[in-house]
Parts: C-alpha cells; structure tokens; sequence
C-alpha cells in the first residue's frame, strides 16, 4: 500500500469543522495501535503472547508459572522469560504494580497485535495505514489486503469513556477492570460482525463485513458523507423519509438500532439518470443513499425496553432535521405500536434470532448490552455512539513521525511451526 492511499482518504474520513477532535487524556495514549514493533517479534513471541492471551481467560494478572505451562517453549522457563521481557517492552504486556504474586497482564496492544497476526494469515490485512479515526469507544484504521485494496479495520475499545475526566464516574464505570473491558470490546466486535453480516445479507444498506478478530471488526471502505458534516441538502423530506422507512425496515426484520442518528449514518452519492419532464430527455441525477453503521448495541423489537430505545431512536432523527434542516415532519410517529405489527411481515426474517444464533449466549448478551447503555447514557441521548469517530487524526499521525504505512505480511512463514498454529487454534474465541 502506497503512502497516498491512506493519504487520499475518502470523503467520509475527512475531519468536520464543527466538531473538533476530542484530545485524549494520558489514560488512553496506550489504546492507540502502534505496529511498529510487530516486524521484530521472533516466534517464540508470538506462543508467549497467546498463551498470555488464552491465560486471561481466567485471570486477569496470569501467573508467570502458567504462562511457561501453556507457552511450552523449547527454551524452557529461561525462554520465556525472554520474551515476557520483549513484550513487556513494547506494551503488549503489562507487569501489575503491587500484585500477590508475579504475573502479567495482556494489554490493548497485545491483543491488537494478536489481531492483526490474525488477519494477516488469513491473508485479510497486508498493511496498515494511519490512524484516520478516533472516538470514545473504537478506533478506526485504513489498511489494505495483499493486492491492495483498501479496507476498514475497527478496533473496538470500550473503556475508554470511562479514562476521560469529563465523564461519567458511575460505579459501573469505574468498577471494571482492564480485563473486563477487553471482555466486552470483545463481544462488541462479535455481535457487531453478526449484525452487519445478516443485515448485509438481508440487502441492507451496511459496510460489507470481511472479518472478525477479538475486539476487531474488518470491512469495507465506502466512500461517503457522514450526516453529522452535512450543511445542506438539496430535499430534507425526502432523506428524512429514506431514513424513517430504515428505522421501519429494521423493525419489520425484528431490530431495532439503539443509536441511530447523525453519528452512525453515512450518506452516499449515487448517479442516476432521470427524464425531464419538460424536455423528455435523460437527464444525470444524484440521489442520496443512507448508509448505517454501528451495530454492538443493537436489541430485539421484543426486548423489555424496545419502545424506549424505537422512541429514542426516531428522536433522534426528528431531532437533527430539526436542527440542521430546520425541517419538521408533519407526519407523526412513527410509533412503537404500530412498528410492532410490522414484525415478521411479507415473511421478512427475523434478524434478531439469526444474529443471537451467531455464538452469542444469554449472559454475553445482558454483559455487552449492560455497557453498551452505560456508555450510551454517560455521553447525552442522541450525542452519538462516537462523536469522533472518522474524525481525521493528522496531527497525532505527524507526532509520531511513522506515516509510512507498515507490512505485516512480510514476515517469514516458515518462523511459525506448527505447535505455534496449534496453541493459536485453541485461543479463547477461536479467532
């Protein structure tokens, strides 16, 4: 991948004027990827840093001791130690100040870095481009695969809301520990990766989901507009309207968004051609296609709380039109009552039971859903699930100094031996 591709960034990358970044505090300066030691970490590396990640399955600091048993190095207990020392150094471990014994933690970075090793064997992701996006609760990344397309990669770190020092001190918040919230980034990017997929297949206008690693999500890139940087447009009422009957279409397949707004939208100039009724000519047209984004916190129209989140979600959009448009429908609703009857109607699938069925148990559920509203509600309704994500990040790129950007399919295959492809298939999730 070639600097100027992730230099020339589509239209719905480019930083708004009205919503400045939002700087992060020192707290989260560690959630950022950073790929540059990824090329130098020797095989042995990579068996320590898994079985550091399968370790914390049932630990949050896990024991020195364990990571030798489950690591199996032919180096013994002294190799080990070396790369423990080698990891630690670069951040994708972490040694626990004050611990009852001596252990490490997994990381951010690790489990970025056990990511992308990943994507690049299934040979999904070849190189990774610049930072291009940086919000409350993901971070998003251009990168492209071996031919060099380009592609989207979503790092989900929920969490970080909860660093800022503008934010919600809830109890929930501050009781969750690092691991925790590793836990449910996690989750978010499995249940994301589920939704997108059955909505994909359903002929909704979403991303196309390429991949699914840990707390990554991998899709494509699609050149468009958010809705939050959009002044004007040429019909209110009608964009209006395409996104009223969305928020009914995902009723009618059993679904409802829980944060659909300006946020999560992207709008996407398509060309047509139209007749002129005046001239009965062909004439070039631009019609304006919504395109949805976000999905962790998506909920059944039969959750307990399913009119709130419908009301809230139809708000919203009432809400920004308003604002923005300064277009107000004279149609009411539309209402959760009426929503309801459209569930499972003209045989449309019930997506909320195909994407429960993806590997997502009754306690994943209530976990990720517990802190998806968390984080929801400690931001403002309608405030977006992530006020800065797809916001340009030029200035944090250019402190770095590294804008190039980095293969990580480069790598020697024949490093990794087979007991290497053995310990990673028996990860914690399996991807």
């Amino acid at each position: 991948m070639e600097e100027e591709v992730v230099g020339d960034l589509p239209r719905y990358f480019r930083q708004r004027d009205e919503h400045p970044s939002t700087a992060l505090n020192s707290n989260t300066a560690n959630m950022k990827l950073d790929t540059r030691a990824m090329r130098h970490l020797a095989s042995e590396d990579w068996r320590v840093l898994t079985a550091v990640e399968m370790g914390s399955k049932n630990h949050e600091i896990v024991p020195t001791p364990l990571i030798e048993r489950i690591a199996r190095l032919r180096g013994g207990a002294s190799g080990v130690h070396k790369s423990i020392s080698a990891l630690a150094k670069v951040g994708l471990i972490a040694r626990v100040k004050e611990a009852k014994y001596d252990g490490y933690r997994l990381t951010y970075g690790g489990m970025d870095y056990l990511a992308l090793h990943t994507y690049s064997a299934r040979k999904e992701i070849y190189s990774v481009g610049n930072r291009i996006g940086v919000g409350k609760e993901s971070d998003i990344m251009v990168v492209a695969d071996n031919n060099g397309v380009q592609r989207v990669l979503k790092i989900h770190r929920l969490g970080r809301i909860s660093f800022r020092t503008v934010k919600s001190n809830r109890d929930y918040l501050k009781n969750r520990s690092s691991g925790s919230w590793m836990y449910l980034s996690r989750l978010a990017a499995m249940r994301e990766f589920a939704f997108m997929k059955a909505l994909r297949d359903e002929g909704f206008p979403v991303p196309e989901p390429l991949g699914q690693s840990r707390h990554t999500v991998l899709m494509s890139l699609i050149d468009a507009f958010p809705l939050r940087g959009i002044s004007s447009v040429p019909d209110p009422a009608s964009l209006y309207a395409d996104l009223i009957a969305l928020v009914l279409r995902l009723a009618k397949h059993g679904l409802i968004h829980g944060d659909f707004n300006e946020f999560n939208l992207l709008i996407k100039e398509v060309k047509t051609t139209k007749k002129n009724e005046e001239t009965n000519e062909e004439e070039e047209a631009i019609d304006l296609v919504p395109i949805l984004i976000d999905f962790p916190q998506m909920v059944s129209m039969d959750h307990r709380n399913a009119e709130m989140y419908f009301d809230r979600d139809v708000a919203c959009v009432k809400r920004f039109f308003e604002r923005r448009f300064h277009f107000v429908s004279t149609t009411p609703g539309p209402f959760f009552k009426d929503a309801k009857k459209l569930v499972g109607k003209d045989g449309a699938t019930r997506l909320d039971a195909t994407a429960e069925a993806s590997g997502f148990n009754k306690k994943m559920a209530k976990d990720l859903e517990i802190a998806m509203r968390e984080q929801i509600e400690s931001r403002g309704e309608c405030d977006g699930s992530d006020e800065d994500e797809y916001e340009d990040s030029d200035e944090e790129e250019e402190e770095d100094g590294d804008d190039d950007p980095v293969v990580i399919g480069g790598a020697d295959e024949s490093q990794e031996d087979s007991s290497m492809e053995e310990l990673s298939q028996s990860n914690i999730d399996g991807k």
